[in-house]
Order: structure tokens, then C-alpha cells, then sequence
């Protein structure tokens, strides 16, 4: 094992990441901010705690880690050298339990979005645009 994958070199790096204020999620919120529209931040009253809520409207919006919640998973998998079944477990059950946040969500009459971090920060304008077409819709 070398110096760039030994378990105390991702360690390191994993602790580094956060799970609230990411940069997607910042960003997002200053353009939201910007377009007048206002939000509760990790609202811990709903299912999942969604990352923005824009309560009035009930949209619950969560910014997801491409990573973390398995989007493109089955190339993902192929990436993994290091405790290869714990993170596809881990994944796996992060997956199944944002379908049941975004069902329970639903049921209780909220708009759920989704956006993968990546997506975020390289479409924000996008984004704006989806959440500010269902806050008209809505309303």
C-alpha cells in the first residue's frame, strides 16, 4: 500500500468532508437568497433533514454528495479499492433511505428536489429556475 491510499491518508481526507454548508449548498442558497427567496437551512422537523426548506411552499431540497448517495453508482463501484463491501453496504442503505425520506415527505403533502453537488455548482442558474417554477406552481 502506498503513501497516497494507506488508511491514515483517507482518513484524513474523509474528515474533511462535511455534511452540512458544503459549497453546493452554499452557493445554492445565495442565489436563492438572491432571487428573493427565503428558507430554513437543515430542517430538522422533516424526514431526512432536508439541506433548504422553503417552508411556505413545502419544498424540501437536498443536496446530495455524488459519493455518498450513489449516483452513477455502478461506475462508482468500480473505484473502490478499500473496504469495498462496507462502502457499498454504506451506500446501498444511504440510497434506500433517502427513497423512504422522499415517500415519507410526500405523503406528507411536500415537493421533494433532489440536485447531485456537482450539479449544483455547475448549473445553479438551473436550479433557481426548477425550484423558482415550483414555488409558482405551488403558491
Amino acid at each position: 500500500m502506498n503513501q497516497m491510499t494507506s488508511p491514515a491518508r483517507i482518513s484524513q481526507q474523509m474528515k474533511k468532508i462535511h455534511s452540512k454548508d458544503t459549497k453546493p449548498e452554499l452557493i445554492l442558497r445565495k442565489a436563492l437568497w438572491a432571487e428573493g427567496i427565503r428558507y430554513r437551512k437543515n430542517y430538522k422537523q422533516l424526514p431526512g433533514t432536508p439541506d433548504i426548506v422553503i417552508v411556505k411552499n413545502k419544498i424540501a431540497i437536498f443536496i446530495d454528495g455524488e459519493f455518498w448517495h450513489g449516483y452513477d453508482f455502478e461506475n462508482q463501484k468500480k473505484r473502490l479499492h478499500h473496504n469495498k463491501e462496507k462502502w457499498i453496504s454504506k451506500i446501498n442503505k444511504n440510497m434506500k433511505r433517502d427513497k423512504k425520506d422522499n415517500e415519507q415527505l410526500k405523503k406528507m403533502g411536500w415537493k421533494v428536489i433532489r440536485y447531485p453537488s456537482k450539479y449544483v455548482i455547475n448549473h445553479t442558474e438551473e436550479c433557481v429556475t426548477e425550484i423558482m417554477q415550483e414555488i409558482v406552481y405551488l403558491s
